[in-house]
């Protein structure tokens, strides 16, 4: 697969940029385009710490975040092998890459961690919608980075990005709607309390009043919905019953 002109002219532009900064500026981009994956990794904990206290559906969702992200990168795997596009830094003539070339064979279209930080960003946000203001910038920073590093083309990414964005959402919602009642039965067994975590609480109701029987002496007793249930599920209730005037 031979990459598009404009792309190549983009790439060009961007690595020659970023040959211009400062040698730590190339340190720190080299060091982050893979620690950023990590930080991924660390925020899927965090949310299956979160999700122990939660439904089951949460806890499904945090048990299928990372099988999503997989078949994510699968596919774009897979695509490499059929679409077989060089390496920019090994098909642009004096290419400026800051970070050091893959070996041949290992395909440029799609990149794969575009789409592994795209579709760890995109099931984030299907568990927490709030955190989408910080990891989809996150993941298109990581996607950057792999053409300022000088080892993908832009649509190399771009493609990427849309993939893990696509895939993983549609793959951890199937998987959370099967794991949800397996998660359920399961926190009922001894010894799953500290993966599954223990479901959410059941918040104890204060007793709802009902209308006062009278008692011997004119005087009314305050009764409550609980003492009064044996009665009526006897067929004991005094339905028109009025203390004496």
């Amino acid at each position: 697969m031979q990459a598009p002109g404009f792309s190549a002219d983009w790439y060009r532009a961007i690595t020659e940029f970023a040959d211009g900064l400062p040698s730590w500026v190339h340190v720190v981009a080299e060091i982050g385009t893979d620690a950023g994956l990590l930080l991924f990794a660390a925020l899927f904990v965090a949310g299956w710490w979160r999700a122990r206290g939660g439904t089951g559906r949460a806890m499904g969702l945090a048990l299928a975040a990372p099988f999503a992200v997989v078949a994510a990168y699968l596919v774009s795997e897979v695509s490499k092998t059929f679409l077989e596009e060089e390496r920019p830094c090994r098909a642009v003539v004096d290419a400026a890459n800051i970070a050091a070339c893959p070996s041949p064979g290992d395909w440029s279209f799609p990149s794969n961690h575009a789409t592994i930080a795209a579709a760890s960003a995109a099931v984030i946000v299907v568990a927490r919608r709030s955190m989408a203001a910080v990891v989809l910038p996150l993941a298109a920073l990581m996607a950057f980075s792999r053409v300022f590093v000088g080892v993908h083309y832009p649509h190399d990414v771009a493609v990427g990005f849309l993939l893990g964005v696509a895939v993983a959402p549609v793959v951890v919602l199937l998987m959370a709607r099967l794991l949800a009642p397996l998660v359920e039965s399961m926190r009922m067994r001894p010894g799953a309390a500290f993966l599954l975590g223990t479901p959410p609480a059941i918040l104890d109701r204060a007793p709802v009043p009902v209308p006062a029987r009278a008692e011997p002496g004119g005087l009314a007793a305050p009764t409550t919905a609980a003492e009064t249930l044996p009665d009526v599920m006897s067929g004991n209730g005094r339905k028109g019953h009025y203390p004496p005037a």
